[in-house]
């Protein structure tokens, strides 16, 4: 290992304040998803309506994504920023004080503020070739898709902690000021857009963009990966209830966190010497799902095979957004993240769908199963990409299929 390539980010004026700015301001939109769903079930009285609110929400945030990471691209992060991050907080804050007697209006009202969630990770992943190349930049990468994990694990534990303390409302309200605040920094840390843009004025349509030899096997990929992901997040509920202990599912998500956040540390802590496939690490995600296949015999084995798997889940997803930035122009980088963004939230919804069928049809193996196959697939699709290598930078491919 050598930390050189951290020690170089912490001294790059921007570094660390993009990465804090960032890390605080994801937090308000996964801490809103427990006081969501308690809200709802508390008005309807059943957590199938909080289902309901829930996944019109995700469909929100599908459509909004790629919409204002394009509008990012055109007008500038830091204004799209700010308007999303308003109007979000106030959807939020309309949502914790609609009466409960209203209740049915909280679908739209969810709808609605999904589609105002602020492009933060697509904003955020476009930036770092602005302020870091080479191994910096897959430093950088790996740290981002460290610290996400940590987002996924604190922002519910916060949402958990304000609805366990005082209430559902006071959890929404709680995530609209912190979003003000929080984005507000984000959007100050902005890095401005590469002075040379290699489109040279040309602007990408929606479907140029995607239909790339390059960028669509890697978005494919990485929905196909969160597919997985989902799948596992079922499979390990499915089997704390097979062992009559449904508290260990928290502390099971919790040991696979924890190897992925290991494993996206020392991936950016690698010499960065030799050329790197992005799908030899997706084949070994792979192999750590069918680990998991075996290891249903105690919660003991499970713990160690969720943590081998989990730690090349954050060095696979940082080496997905290195090469899609890579092979995609800074003019329309936002919104490549964006779709990419999209692709997960639809990947995490048929995995947990897909799961949920499979367990009830066969046991909980089948959910590491379905998994493994999945994640096969990702790195397969993965093949043709082409590897990082740093011996020079790469130019930017624009050509199609």
């Amino acid at each position: 290992m050598d930390l050189s390539a951290y020690r170089n980010l912490w001294r790059t004026r921007g570094v660390a304040a993009l990465l804090a700015s960032a890390l605080l301001a994801r937090l308000p939109a996964t801490a809103t998803m427990v006081p969501m769903a308690y809200l709802a079930k508390d008005a309807a009285g059943s957590f199938g309506w909080a289902g309901v609110v829930a996944g019109a929400y995700s469909v929100g945030m599908a459509i909004g994504g790629p919409a204002w990471s394009r509008w990012a691209d055109r007008r500038g992060g830091r204004n799209v920023l700010l308007a999303t991050g308003f109007a979000w907080s106030v959807m939020m804050a309309a949502l914790a004080l609609l009466p409960t007697d209203l209740y049915r209006w909280m679908p739209l009202v969810a709808l609605v503020g999904g589609a105002f969630v602020p492009p933060v990770t697509s904003t955020l992943r476009a930036g770092w070739p602005r302020l870091v190349r080479g191994r910096d930049l897959r430093a950088a990468y790996a740290l981002d898709a460290t610290a996400q994990e940590l987002v996924f694990v604190a922002g519910p534990m916060l949402g958990a902690l304000v609805v366990s303390v005082a209430s559902p409302r006071a959890g929404l309200l709680t995530a609209a000021v912190a979003a003000g605040l929080s984005i507000w920094w984000f959007s100050a840390n902005q890095p401005a857009p590469l002075p040379h843009d290699e489109t040279t004025g040309t602007r990408l349509t929606a479907r140029r963009l995607l239909w790339h030899r390059y960028r669509l096997p890697l978005i494919a990929s990485f929905g196909l990966s969160v597919m997985a992901f989902g799948a596992v997040s079922i499979g390990i509920v499915a089997f704390a209830d097979e062992q009559g202990n449904r508290l260990i599912a928290g502390g099971l998500e919790a040991v696979w966190a924890l190897g992925s956040l290991l494993g996206g540390v020392v991936a950016g802590a690698l010499p960065g010497r030799r050329t790197s496939a992005v799908w030899r690490r997706g084949l070994m995600v792979a192999a750590g799902m069918l680990l998991c296949v075996f290891a249903t015999g105690s919660s003991w084995t499970m713990a160690g095979a969720l943590f081998v798997s989990g730690c090349f889940l954050a060095p696979t997803v940082g080496a997905l957004y290195e090469r899609l930035g890579t092979f995609t122009p800074d003019s329309v980088r936002t919104e490549v993240f964006g779709w990419m963004g999209s692709a997960g939230m639809a990947g995490g919804a048929i995995g947990s769908s897909l799961a949920g069928a499979v367990v009830e049809a066969f046991d909980v193996r089948a959910a590491w199963l379905a998994a493994t196959i999945l994640t096969a697939v990702a790195a397969l699709i993965l093949v043709r990409v082409p590897p990082h290598r740093p011996a020079a930078p790469e130019p930017v491919e624009m050509v199609a299929f």
